[in-house]
């Protein structure tokens, strides 16, 4: 059989990612999965990241040519080396990283197309760097690069409740006009399937009104025109779903256990109390892709880079995540 890597793009080299790699890395169930993943990135800047954390670990640099027919004995670090010229091992966040993290997602994507990975797990990266304003996020970057046709769905997942925003990393004056029954619609259908294939369950789903309390002076309300159509549309597939709900007393302690999915009409509607309830133990899974993309929820957190007091808890669920999916 040949060998099938999960991928690990590192992302924005001067980010907290580093760090909480190698804390993820001594975690015993991931330590012991190491050999089957395989890093993308600086070698030089990560080993040198390495020591000033003060971990330690071996790495083994490998070709493109040779991950099918490679096998890690010594149970080392794998690495792709994307070479990367830096100054300082920790440095203030620029666009002078643009070029080699587009390096470093170009190489995901040569070996995804070629159907050489299972699965691939990104660092944060500075949307407002990186980006350029020219994508959302990486979601739509990533989409983008393997099928311009892919209306990818972002779903933030815990196990207890995961929620899902149709619109995502878009300015509040766009959002009305850019709901759609068809888009709402998309999300449920790809989450839906996703827990059944996947988790093996049925999910509930609670769908979030867009105005405040579902209600809007406006003679135009969304929820009369597109959100309570596209409620029924999915009833209509018999999902199980139930809404619109005002967002601002949602979420409350007897919904968290009565719902697995909520679906919000913007980004923070959803993320904003989705973090404040579980922290950092919640993974950012893209559907709709051809293979499985993960990535911890939380961004590069330039005030605490270098400092090795972050929490490495939303890392280690995706690797766990992906093993238990995958493996």
């Amino acid at each position: 059989m040949k060998f099938k890597p999960l991928i690990i793009v590192l992302g924005e080299p001067f980010s907290i990612f580093s760090e909480i790699l190698f804390k993820s890395l001594k975690n015993k169930n991931i330590n012991k999965f190491k050999k089957k993943i395989i890093l993308i990135g600086s070698r030089s800047l990560l080993e040198k990241q390495m020591f000033k954390l003060g971990y330690k670990f071996k790495f083994n640099e490998i070709k493109i040519k040779d991950i099918n027919n490679f096998i890690n004995k010594e149970n080392k670090i794998n690495i792709i080396n994307i070479n990367f010229k830096y100054k300082k091992i920790f440095d203030i966040i620029t666009s002078r990283s643009s070029s080699y993290i587009h390096k470093s997602f170009e190489m995901s994507v040569k070996l995804i197309k070629k159907n050489r990975v299972y699965g691939l797990i990104n660092g944060p990266i500075s949307k407002k760097n990186f980006l350029n304003k020219k994508y959302l996020g990486i979601t739509e970057y990533l989409s983008k690069k393997i099928d311009p046709k892919i209306n990818p769905t972002m779903l933030i997942y815990n196990p207890k409740l995961s929620v899902s925003p149709v619109t995502t990393h878009l300015p509040i004056k766009y959002v009305s006009r850019k709901l759609s029954q068809s888009k709402i619609i998309n999300n449920v259908n790809l989450i839906n399937n996703f827990y059944k294939k996947f988790l093996n369950k049925k999910p509930k789903f609670a769908i979030l009104g867009l105005n405040p309390h579902c209600e809007t002076v406006s003679k135009y309300s969304e929820e009369d025109k597109i959100i309570v159509p596209a409620i029924k549309k999915i009833k209509n597939k018999r999902i199980d779903i139930s809404g619109p709900y005002s967002a601002d007393t949602f979420f409350s302690n007897k919904n968290l256990y009565k719902y697995d999915v909520v679906i919000g009409m913007y980004h923070d509607q959803v993320l904003t109390p989705i973090k404040t309830i579980f922290k950092f133990d919640a993974i950012n899974i893209t559907l709709g892709l051809p293979f499985v993309r993960i990535s911890p929820d939380h961004g590069p957190n330039s005030e605490m880079v270098g400092k090795n007091i972050s929490d490495p808890k939303s890392l280690i669920s995706a690797i766990n995540f992906i093993k238990k999916i995958k493996c």
